[in-house]
C-alpha cells in the first residue's frame, strides 16, 4: 500500500513533525508506521508515542515563549535598566520548562534503550 488519507489537520501535524525531524513526509510516515507495527501492542504504542511527541512539541513551544521573555529581560538589563519585576517568574518558568523537556526526553529515551539480552 502506498497511499494514506489524512484530514487537513492531520496532514499539517504530520508535515510539521516531519519537518521538525528533518524528514520528508513519506519518510516520517514510513518510520512511524514501521515502529508502530513492530511494537507488541501497536495501539498502545501509537497512543503512548503520540502523547510523548505531543508533550515535546508543547514543551518546545513553551520554551519559545519563555525564551522571548528572557530576551526582553536581557535587552532591558543590557540597556542599563533595572531587572523587570517579572524576572524571577520568568526564570522559574524556564526551570519548569526545562524539567518538562527533561521528562519528555527521558520518556522517549526509555523506549529507545535496547532491552537487555539473555544471560
Amino acid at each position: 500500500m502506498r497511499g494514506v488519507r489524512l484530514s487537513d489537520a492531520e496532514l499539517a501535524a504530520v508535515r510539521a513533525a516531519a519537518a521538525d525531524n528533518g524528514l520528508s513526509v513519506a519518510a516520517f510516515l514510513s518510520l512511524a508506521a514501521v515502529a508502530a507495527a513492530q511494537s507488541p501492542l501497536p495501539a498502545a504504542y501509537i497512543a503512548d508515542e503520540h502523547a510523548k511527541v505531543r508533550e515535546l512539541f508543547l514543551a518546545r513551544r513553551h520554551l519559545g515563549y519563555v525564551g522571548n521573555n528572557l530576551n526582553q529581560i536581557a535587552k532591558a538589563l543590557n540597556s542599563g535598566a533595572r531587572p523587570p519585576s517579572h524576572t524571577q517568574a520568568v526564570l522559574d518558568t524556564v526551570a519548569q520548562a526545562i524539567r518538562r523537556v527533561d521528562v519528555a526526553v527521558d520518556a522517549v529515551a526509555q523506549r529507545q534503550r535496547p532491552e537487555p539480552g539473555p544471560r
